[in-house]
């Protein structure tokens, strides 16, 4: 986290006395995932980090902060954009499943299962029993 807000946005605020809602999202602990914790009411980018920093940092219960102002979260609800209109389960990993394939394969092919190697090999690659 930056100490410094962006410059379009430190000394932007409403009128006198307006306060603007900024959610903040935390992290607690590092390569953790950002998590939202709440939000503060502030006149300013400045103060908001303020405010966020003394609600969620105060006792190390955090690692990183983000705040944003309200306005700026953009929220994606509309489900065409959510729900794609193909099939997509091909990109899944669970459409990768080689058992099965080799199961469905076997079936069309007529053969069984193929048994175990007669001749078995050791950790290192090399044959055990059967050959000298």
């Amino acid at each position: 986290m930056t100490d410094q807000p962006p410059a379009d946005r430190a000394l932007e605020g409403g009128p006198a006395g307006t306060l603007e809602p900024y959610e903040v999202f935390r992290q607690e602990k590092e390569g953790g995932p950002m998590i939202h914790g709440g939000n503060v009411l502030a006149p300013d980018a400045v103060l908001a980090v303020h405010y966020a920093r003394e609600m969620f940092g105060r006792r190390n219960e955090s690692t990183r902060l983000w705040v944003v102002r309200r306005a700026d979260v953009h929220v994606l609800d509309d489900p065409d954009l959510l729900d794609p209109p193909l099939d997509r389960s091909f990109k899944k990993p669970g459409g990768y499943v080689m058992r099965d394939k080799l199961a469905a394969a076997r079936g069309k092919a007529g053969t069984s299962k193929p048994g175990a190697r007669a001749a078995a090999h050791d950790t290192t690659g090399r044959r055990t029993g059967g050959e000298a």
